[in-house]
């Protein structure tokens, strides 16, 4: 795991320099630059991998052809060495950059899809004069670019790009509503105007700093179930095809360990990792000590975890968590980038330090679980729909019109209020709707000029549903979920606290032969009646016990609303304050106050969306001004 940036254009060396300097924290271990009249490349290493100077970046081929720098693992990289030593392939390292430099070269981008891994890279092309850069199929790495007037910047980071003078940094107003919206911003743009995510599964082709080719390499596997297998035959290949990414996915010459919520997903992949270490792998956890927890709905995860940890017979190292973990809200800001309105992002910082300062390099992550078997409650909603979506139209505007009415101040009548919230839409927007945390409408109106919106700001996504071979509404949802919520959400805040402590992660479920296997457990075995995941649970009974299997879904939460009251308080009154706004200028002031009023009197929760307006200018504070 690295950082890695570069430029097509009148780049200073000093401008080099600095774009690898803002995101030094990525790779502690070494950092380099190489420039050739217009071409710039620049590397910050953190060691995984063949521990030598030999596997220092930017590196070249042994023809001198080609140069890479590589922000990633690649898990069998031994096997895919050996295949191109068989066509005479020549290596100075024993590192996975080089192969991936020599993959690409002798098999094109065919040789991104043998590679199995994550990563983002660029790879200069002396040959042909271009550059190449590329994503990972599902977009665990992040890779951000910027291009005008002829000249071409990337990095692995947004504060790398700001360092780029000429960059203006204007907020963009669509990415802005939608993150108001989903709390995340789904899509290839981001906040900045002008600066853009490279697509997971695409590569790009650069030549005299103009855009060449950007093109797609792979597909996520449609839905297509197998009913000729037996659950149990689907639950042996979901076991055997998770068992096999973890064993792969614990090649390191570091110190591995493990993310332990004592949910489903992270004991599954510390119970397979420990078979395979024979219980010599250290995990890590969260105490929180909140009583708010439950309140929010929120079970607590340490007992679960402790059980897992002894049924294991696996380290666990418990991490006390306090209040006044807020005062890291602004460092957890500044490091994602993007603007997410989530405090889970600062859980996995805290481990992550907690997990460096153990020497371990390498954590192992159960993320993706969710996003592929099924899991959360908005799964069980939408296919609970059958016994409600047959009404008229007029009925289920009544439907949404009485849940609306219930309290606010209790977790599961906000829960039910949710469910209904957008009953009266139909198709796909209503599937959309699943996401939403703020109502589109209220959302736009927050904004001083709405007009200047785009009228239809995630119709991309209601084109990805559309184009889908599938009706089911559970597979329709889980698509929305690996290529939006997974990739914007969970791996954009998983990546960038991971590399703010200079810890890598992987993750384990986001495997080819596991996404495969996926795809053909039809719809009914993962999600059964209010269970989710069941087919994953029924496979994880050979390695686990039942009462962890079955136990109440949970994650890393926090008790923001809790939060909102107490300790970020006066944060909020200060930032959202009628005069903060409208130094701002971007909201309209009266309609920000009437939101805060309106959740502080529970006549809606609106709490997500107030941290989203906090984050927001913590966010401009720190990226604008």
């Amino acid at each position: 795991m690295c950082g890695i940036v570069g430029a097509i254009g009148d780049v200073s060396s000093d401008l080099l320099e600095a774009m690898i300097e803002k995101m030094n924290h990525r790779g502690p271990d070494h950092s380099s630059s190489f420039s050739c009249e217009n071409v710039h490349l620049g590397h910050a290493r953190l060691s995984i991998i063949d521990l030598s100077e030999l596997s220092n970046q930017p590196l070249w081929d042994v023809s001198k052809r080609a140069c890479i720098v590589f922000n990633g693992e690649i898990y069998n990289f031994k096997e895919l060495r050996l295949e191109l030593e068989l066509i005479g392939v020549e290596f100075t390292s024993s590192g996975d950059a080089e192969v991936l430099l020599n993959a690409y070269l002798k098999f094109g981008f065919e040789g991104l899809n043998k590679a199995s891994g994550i990563f983002s890279f660029a790879i200069w092309d002396l040959e042909n004069k271009e550059m190449v850069i590329a994503r990972d199929q599902y977009g665990v790495k992040p890779l951000y670019y910027y291009a005008k007037d002829g000249e071409f910047y990337f990095a692995s980071e947004i504060k790398s790009l700001l360092c780029i003078a000429k960059l203006k940094r204007e907020v963009n107003l669509d990415a802005l509503l939608r993150t108001l919206i989903f709390l995340w911003n789904p899509g290839e743009e981001t906040l900045l105007t002008g600066i853009y995510k490279v697509k997971p599964a695409h590569y790009m082709v650069i030549k005299n700093g103009l855009i060449k080719k950007y093109e797609r390499y792979w597909s996520w596997p449609d839905y297509n179930p197998n009913y000729k297998l037996s659950s149990q035959q689907h639950q042996d290949r979901v076991l055997v095809a998770i068992k096999r990414a973890v064993d792969e996915q614990l090649v390191a010459d570091v110190k591995v360990g493990a993310f332990l919520s004592g949910g489903l997903d992270s004991s599954l992949i510390v119970a397979l990792a420990a078979q395979k270490l024979q219980g010599k792998i250290e995990t890590f956890t969260i105490d929180s000590g909140d009583v708010e927890q439950s309140k929010e709905g929120f079970a607590d995860d340490l007992p679960y975890a402790k059980k897992v940890a002894d049924y294991l017979k696996v380290e666990l190292d418990i991490l006390k968590v306090t209040p006044d973990i807020v005062s890291l809200l602004p460092k957890m800001i500044y490091q994602l980038d993007e603007l997410q309105a989530d405090p889970a992002p600062l859980n996995v910082l805290l481990i992550c330090e907690q997990a460096k300062k153990k020497g371990v390099k390498v954590l192992l992550s159960g993320a993706g679980g969710d996003d592929i078997f099924t899991g959360y409650r908005r799964h069980y909603a939408v296919k609970a729909e059958k016994y409600w979506s047959w009404l008229p139209k007029k009925g289920r505007k009544m439907l949404k019109t009485i849940t609306k009415a219930l309290p606010k101040n209790r977790a599961i009548t906000r829960r039910i209020a949710k469910a209904f919230q957008y009953a009266d839409l139909d198709g796909d927007q209503r599937l959309l709707s699943y996401f939403y945390w703020l109502d589109p409408k209220v959302a736009k109106g927050l904004f001083l000029n709405p007009e200047a919106l785009t009228p239809k700001p995630f119709d991309f996504m209601l084109d990805e549903l559309s184009a889908l071979k599938t009706n089911d509404p559970v597979e329709k949802l889980l698509t929305l979920e690996q290529k939006y919520f997974l990739v914007d959400h969970n791996f954009n805040y998983t990546d960038k606290m991971s590399m703010a402590a200079g810890v890598e992660v992987r993750v384990p479920f986001l495997d080819k032969s596991v996404v495969n296997v996926a795809s053909e457990v039809p719809a009914d075995l993962k999600q059964q009646g209010r269970v989710g995941k069941a087919i994953l649970k029924q496979a994880a009974e050979t390695v686990l016990p039942k009462d962890i299997i079955y136990r109440p879904k949970s994650g890393f939460g926090a008790p923001l609303r809790s939060w909102l009251k107490t300790d970020l308080a006066g944060m909020v009154n200060d930032s959202l304050s009628v005069e903060s706004i409208n130094r701002r200028g971007i909201f309209n002031a009266e309609k920000v106050q009437k939101l805060l009023a309106d959740d502080r009197a529970s006549i809606e929760d609106y709490s997500y969306p107030i941290f989203a307006l906090l984050c927001f200018e913590l966010w401009c504070q720190q990226f604008i001004d």
